[in-house]
């Protein structure tokens, strides 16, 4: 992919290099990022720069409609279709296969004797990877401790886990994420077998239906249908329209199977998105309310039916200089209310914090990952950290590094909602600010009856912001997960420059924008 990006995007590529070729672009996306759907919308303008053809005008699925991308992408598969076939109609004797015919599995699925030889398998052995740990190949971290961070009596739980990758060839720099691959509770694979009439003790091999099809990497052959449901299928995931598409074909139930079908269709999506995606209702929680259809599912086909377990990233919240062979991450428990009596739950951190290691060896199957912040290898260069809640994470181990390689001029700004129950590691920032090594502002914005935010204590220091920019080439960082606090804090950043700088509003925007095409302006930001 990069080879080709490289090449689409080479200065001497003649304008009608592309003249003979049709195309489609259909972007997905999400509407409460800035660069929506950014690499769709350029690669249109690069393709037709270069004399491509259109098919269609670019589509841009958007993760924030109602009924989600499928808005978007629903009409524009039509057309896309109909403009095909009218180009490049099908040879004579041959027809469009129809939606109703199901299509054959992916693989199947074959049981093998309960006395052959089994795998001692799993993604938690504690191997040592002969290359350096990968998704393919993660390495099974021991959890050194699971620390509550948040008082007892705060809403949010959140977590300091430390995991020992002593042997495993990691290393990473301040900046960079630990992709962690979860698993599902043993209660949720536990009724999925009943719902299914599962045994979850017994062993299959999977086989390709088409030559050439390559197996579930992730997968041990033979494996077990406890070992594909607590490590591989997502069941915990909301479920797309195509699941109940597929669903349906299987239905021994005529009411079941009408209900499904109207989920699947087009007409159907206003009242999925009501079943489904507004209380963010489970696939297990879906084969709970269809039984019928569920015990007729063929198990070759779960692997179609259900998408595998992704991996989750956590920013690394610790310096290898300060913790050899040690990551650590800040985690907040995924936990919320919908119009379901049962509170929705995280995957991934769930699963994380429930893991004891005083009750024994406990392993996470674990990776790392370049991540998005790349903090200054020059020594002079000081750094203006602003994360509010758990954005703090990176920002702590690029503190620890700089710290343990002596560096001053650490300016961070942290905000949470009260001192007393959320404010994460105040014990070690106030002993580096003792130290000199640390500049702290802090913004508790319960503590008060009126608000204060990030944002407000950039402005009450703005002296010292732009001093650190102007004087000291300072880098400006910015983490966390407020939908409103990227925009709130480049108009913070703007009024600095605008007030202390002598900017005008246009300069001072032109001066931010200038600072992110040269990397001393990065932000990580999520909603």
């Amino acid at each position: 992919m990069k080879l080709f990006w490289r090449f689409l995007f080479r200065k001497n590529l003649p304008p009608g290099s592309l003249c003979r070729l049709d195309y489609a672009v259909l972007g997905l996306g999400d509407s409460s990022y800035p660069k929506f759907n950014f690499v769709a919308k350029k690669l249109h303008k690069r393709v037709l720069q270069l004399g491509g053809n259109p098919l269609l005008p670019v589509a841009l699925g958007d993760d924030q409609h109602d009924l989600g991308p499928d808005a978007v992408v629903d009409p524009w598969l039509v057309a896309l279709w109909d403009k095909i076939l009218m180009l490049y109609p099908l040879p004579p004797g041959l027809e469009i296969i129809s939606p109703d015919v199901r299509l054959p599995p992916k693989y199947t699925l074959h049981y093998v004797a309960e006395d052959s030889p089994q795998p001692n398998g799993a993604l938690l052995q504690p191997t040592k990877p002969r290359a350096a740990p990968s998704e393919l190949c993660p390495f099974a971290a021991p959890v050194v401790s699971n620390q509550r961070l948040t008082a007892q009596s705060h809403f949010q739980d959140v977590r300091l886990m430390e995991f020992d990758v002593t042997g495993s060839g990691i290393t990473f720099s301040a900046g960079d994420v630990v992709m962690v691959q979860p698993q599902n509770c043993p209660e949720d694979v536990q009724q999925f077998c009943q719902l299914l009439h599962l045994d979850p003790d017994r062993h299959f091999v999977l086989k390709p239906t088409e030559p050439g099809t390559a197996l579930p990497a992730l997968l041990p052959q033979p494996c077990s249908i406890r070992h594909l449901v607590t490590h591989y299928l997502d069941i915990s995931c909301v479920p797309r329209r195509s699941f109940f598409q597929l669903l349906s074909c299987f239905s021994t139930s005529e009411l079941e199977r009408e209900k499904l079908q109207e989920f699947s269709s087009a007409q159907g999506q206003e009242e999925l998105y009501s079943y489904c995606n507004r209380p963010r209702r489970t696939t297990l929680e879906v084969m709970w309310d269809f039984p019928h259809t569920t015990c007729a599912i063929p198990p070759e086909y779960l692997l179609d039916l259900i998408p595998r377990i992704r991996p989750r990233a956590f920013s690394i919240a610790s310096s290898m200089l300060a913790h050899p062979d040690r990551i650590q991450i800040l985690m907040a428990v995924v936990r919320y209310k919908t119009r379901l009596s049962k509170p929705r739950r995280g995957l991934c951190s769930t699963w994380l914090a429930s893991l004891d290691p005083e009750q024994g060896d406990v392993r996470v199957p674990l990776w790392v990952k370049k991540g998005g912040l790349k903090f200054p290898s020059d020594p002079d260069t000081a750094v203006i950290m602003i994360g509010p809640g758990t954005g703090v994470a990176p920002f702590r181990a690029a503190i620890q590094e700089r710290v343990a390689q002596g560096r001053r001029g650490n300016c961070l700004f942290f905000g949470c909602r009260q001192k007393s129950k959320d404010f994460y590691c105040q014990a070690e920032w106030e002993e580096l600010v003792a130290k000199g090594f640390l500049t702290l502002f802090t913004a508790f914005s319960r503590d008060q009856e009126e608000k204060v935010y990030v944002q407000h204590r950039i402005l009450e220091n703005r002296r010292l912001v732009w001093e650190l920019l102007s004087s000291r080439n300072a880098h400006v960082y910015l983490a966390g997960n407020a939908k409103q606090m990227p925009a709130a804090v480049a108009e913070a950043l703007q009024s600095v420059l605008q007030l202390e700088g002598g900017l005008s509003p246009s300069e001072a925007e032109e001066y931010l924008a200038a600072l992110e095409r040269s990397q001393r302006f990065q932000s990580e930001t999520w909603s």
